[in-house]
């Protein structure tokens, strides 16, 4: 079934969503199939019984970060089954800010792919090898992407 627009969100926290885009104008568009949501547990495509998923930085450097492999092998499943192709979304500090025009263009892009990172960050070269729009809700840290996908699809979705 093709939906006017159809979101994946890549998470170690799959269970924070719809949270609240399940509710009022959000969860009724949802219900009606106006939009469309699935979220894609990362620590799935993990290879150890600990579920890990993050490691040192490659280049060295504070902090650890999405390890690589794990988030290509999601992001790898997820596209080989598109028919149409899904634009890659990073929600990060370091992103362009979000604008409404910004807003209304995602809003009229038929598939996106949202990855909420956790730690440091992901690692640089999945960004690089994917090409990624980082998108940024404002010059703060939040403890993950979660919030802000939900902010940005929220801004998505009342313009369907």
């Amino acid at each position: 079934m093709d939906f006017a627009w159809d979101v994946t969100i890549l998470t170690l926290f799959p269970d924070m969503f719809p949270g609240p885009l399940g509710f009022s104008i959000l969860g009724r568009s949802l219900e009606e199939k106006r939009w469309y949501l699935n979220t894609v547990d990362i620590r799935n495509y993990a290879h150890d019984k600990h579920r890990t998923v993050d490691d040192m930085t490659f280049g060295g450097g504070p902090g650890m970060v999405m390890r690589p492999d794990i988030l290509n092998a999601a992001l790898e499943d997820i596209i080989k089954n598109d028919q149409k192709s899904r634009h890659l979304i990073y929600l990060s500090p370091r992103g362009k800010p979000i604008t409404q025009e910004r807003v209304k263009e995602l809003a009229q892009t038929p598939k996106v792919a949202m990855v909420c990172g956790r730690f440091e960050g992901i690692d640089q070269r999945v960004l690089d090898t994917w090409d990624f729009e980082e998108l940024s809700l404002g010059d703060f840290v939040l403890a993950g992407g979660e919030v802000a996908a939900m902010a940005l699809i929220e801004a998505c979705v009342r313009l369907l």
